[in-house]
């Protein structure tokens, strides 16, 4: 669980599992070696390809009565994981 953080389930990624590419938010430092294997351990299929992007943490700004506070959301790198022909994983086994 180093490696993979969370699996991505947004609308967009829902889309893709049906073309069996997967996303993750993966460790920073994680190499796309390295995240095939912690797929593969994990879930028990055989990866195909991996593709990954690294995303800068937006800024954001609240405002008080006395001041402005900004700050910045955490930067992430996300992984698309896409699995050989006629394998699936299941999110939403265990609900």
């Amino acid at each position: 669980m180093d490696i993979l953080i969370r699996p991505l389930i947004t609308e967009k990624a829902s889309g893709q599992n049906e073309s069996g590419k997967y996303g993750f938010v993966v460790n920073r430092k994680a190499n796309k070696v390295e995240i095939k294997k912690a797929v593969e351990n994990m879930y028990g299929v055989n990866v195909e390809s991996v593709n990954t992007m690294n995303y800068l943490g937006k800024t954001k700004s609240r405002y008080t009565k006395s001041q402005i506070l900004s700050g910045r959301k955490p930067s992430y790198k996300k992984a698309v994981v896409t699995l050989i022909e006629g394998e699936v994983i299941d999110f939403y086994g265990d609900i």
